[in-house]
């Protein structure tokens, strides 16, 4: 009886409160370092246990998202206490700055889009490049379906895959006829479409950058095929130990469709295009990968124009070697190799008897080298070099172009404390004899999972086209462009909210003076952009809206005048839905957008409502169908040099085609690389 009494006056009682300064913590768990005496605190942050330990000691508190709490002295002392809780700082890698980029295919960032959300969009057909316009900043021109982002021309818009230049990233067609994208949407595990504001690691790109991540090696065989009214399909995967070796091959041709459906221009060849890609995969090790890619395009289509018989044909060929791989002591080395050659040809170009040849190649060498310091600093550094060549004739004209573009990067990524993240990037390029040094920064504030506020500010360049070029007897450097952006996102469970305006300012634009080119040319471009994506309102339904208001001027090119562009219109809206209901996805999307500006007039708003339908006939085979301009509205994209109204060769476009995969148990895997 005597010794527990002793062993009961020898009990401690340790209590308090553990709180983050605004709020109780429950379930925070309290103890005594190296015993077992502790407890967890209730649903007002109480605490309170008894401990036999005495004299000084440790007691420690932690709980999830909080950095740990330590304190260090005398049992007796520890009654009462106050626990104040820090929240855990998010470390340098975690950190992901949305600011003026929407990223899909990626868990970790806001908006998230994978290949079949771009194949059930609304209005895309499948097309990366028709869902990208569903985005705000992007602008409706319909006469070429091109991306042009924020007031800026589609050339200033550049697309690099796994890190690596595409020199022209569009299959073609003739003049007034929509573009598709030249690749597939099951090529990529992760798409960054940046709107602007983008890092020192990309040049050549005065508005926007659409980097393309392919998918990882993979870990199964695949075989599948599909069929349309107006492409053929077949494409598969064989897998190994730790690689994988994929190929594919589509038909596109429009005569079976233009014998069913009438439409306005007058073809003589319908339009076709023979397309083949494949890919090699290896991963060494999970820190050394390589990837290589190689797809080719042959492009034809005749049209009856006037007195011409206007006939084209273009082949594209595109090739890329990434390597990336850890070297040791943190540090992690990207090297590539790119090239692209294109070569056109037309007949009756501009007048009967004529022909136009034109051939581009580019190389793109790069290798960048990325160490991540510490958990408040992230450091990475690059070269790269564009070799680029070019020749035209076009009857008695003729050039040939031959020039490089070096460059370089440094890009720091600073936690300065807690919450607020600064990225500072230098970018120089040194062409021919001309240097440019382009500063570029984002400061982010992150005061929780659920906001975010970035400034963003930075100057870009861009080489002129080489037409451009060569008729400035090299009196042409590069334009560059002044970016300024402020953005605001919030993000809940179910909704996704970003409001963006900026402000852009060009300089050196080409500029036709006395019949040669000059750097003379500028011009502005402001507005503001908001997005809506929302899941809350029925269960199966996610619906967006974009929102994009531009103001734009320039003065370049064939201008008398300070005018605003003619492919830019000031009010462009979108609506979009998807919804779920059985083994149905159905899409719509409403887009809308104002009359465009011609020194011949000022077209009618254009608006149209697309439709899309998605049934999985079996776990193998999915059917497809979409009808663009389901109202059949006579959309007018521009005017001629004669005032004569540009539209589509048709109003309506019907698609129904059917994916049926052979080899596994994902109809949609077939071109999955």
């Amino acid at each position: 009886m005597l010794l527990t009494v002793c062993n009961l006056t020898a009990q401690t009682t340790i209590s308090g409160i553990v709180t983050d300064g605004r709020e109780p913590l429950a379930s925070a768990n309290i103890f005594i370092l190296g015993t077992i005496d502790g407890c967890l605190s209730d649903s007002l942050g109480r605490f309170s246990f008894t401990t036999s330990q005495t004299g000084k000691a440790t007691l420690k508190a932690s709980f999830i998202g909080y950095e740990d709490y330590m304190l260090t002295t005398d049992i007796s002392l520890m009654h009462n206490l106050t626990i104040r809780m820090n929240e855990q700082a998010t470390t340098i890698n975690e950190v992901v700055v949305t600011a003026s980029t929407f990223s899909f295919g990626k868990s970790d960032n806001f908006k998230t889009m994978d290949a079949l959300d771009v194949v059930m969009a609304g209005n895309s057909c499948g097309d990366i490049v028709a869902a990208l316009q569903t985005l705000p900043g992007t602008q409706m021109v319909g006469e070429n379906g091109k991306l042009y982002v924020r007031g800026g021309e589609s050339d200033e818009c550049q697309t690099f895959v796994n890190g690596m230049h595409v020199l022209v990233p569009y299959s073609t067609n003739t003049e007034n006829t929509a573009v598709r994208g030249r690749f597939s949407p099951f090529l990529f595990k992760g798409i960054n479409f940046s709107l602007g504001g983008y890092s020192g690691e990309y040049g050549q790109a005065l508005s926007s950058v659409l980097p393309m991540e392919t998918t990882d090696a993979a870990t199964s065989d695949k075989f599948g095929v599909s069929a349309s009214l107006v492409d053929w399909n077949i494409g598969g995967t064989k897998a190994y130990k730790n690689s994988s070796l994929s190929f594919n091959a589509a038909l596109t041709s429009m005569g079976l469709y233009d014998q069913l459906f009438t439409q306005r221009q007058d073809f003589t060849r319908p339009y076709r295009k023979l397309s083949c890609e494949a890919q090699y995969k290896k991963e060494f090790n999970t820190s050394s990968v390589l990837k290589s890619y190689v797809g080719y395009d042959l492009t034809s289509v005749g049209q009856h124009i006037d007195e011409r018989n206007l006939l084209l044909k273009e082949h594209n060929i595109y090739a890329n070697v990434t390597h990336r791989a850890s070297i040791g002591r943190g540090y992690t080395l990207f090297t590539g190799i790119a090239n692209s050659s294109v070569f056109t040809d037309i007949d009756d170009a501009r007048m009967v008897g004529d022909h136009y040849h034109n051939f581009r190649n580019e190389v793109h060498l790069k290798a960048e080298v990325r160490k991540v310091c510490s958990d408040v600093l992230k450091l990475s550094a690059g070269v790269e070099d564009y070799i680029r060549n070019s020749t035209m004739s076009y009857d008695a004209y003729h050039y040939q172009l031959d020039y490089n573009i070096l460059a370089t990067h440094i890009d720091a990524q600073w936690r300065i404390i807690p919450r607020v993240f600064l990225n500072v990037s230098a970018r120089a390029e040194l062409m021919r004899s001309d240097c440019l040094l382009m500063p570029r920064v984002t400061l982010s504030y992150i005061p929780n999972k659920h906001l975010q506020f970035s400034l963003v500010g930075g100057r870009y360049s861009q080489t002129a086209a080489d037409d451009y070029l060569a008729l400035s007897q090299c009196a042409l450097g590069q334009s560059t462009a002044d970016h300024a952006i402020f953005s605001m996102q919030y993000k809940s469970d179910a909704t996704l909210l970003r409001i963006e305006p900026y402000w852009k300012k060009y300089h050196h634009l080409p500029l036709l003076e006395g019949g040669v080119y000059q750097p003379h040319g500028y011009g502005t471009s402001r507005g503001v952009d908001i997005f809506v994506e929302d899941h809350s309102l029925i269960k199966h339904l996610t619906t967006t809206f974009s929102y994009s208001f531009n103001d734009s001027e320039r003065l370049y090119l064939d201008y008398t005048e300070v005018r605003t562009p003619d492919y830019a219109s000031r009010h462009n809206l979108r609506l979009t839905a998807k919804y779920a209901i059985g083994k149905a996805i159905i899409g719509i999307a409403e887009s809308y957008a104002s009359g465009r500006h011609f020194p011949t007039g000022t077209t009618p708003h254009y608006n149209s409502v697309d439709v899309n339908l998605t049934y999985l006939l079996s776990p193998k085979v999915i059917v497809y169908t979409s009808l663009n301009n389901i109202f059949g509205r006579t959309n007018i994209f521009s005017y001629d040099t004669n005032g004569s109204p540009i539209t589509a060769s048709r109003d309506r476009f019907l698609y129904i085609g059917i994916f049926v995969s052979l080899k596994n148990n994902k109809a949609y895997d077939i071109s999955n690389f």
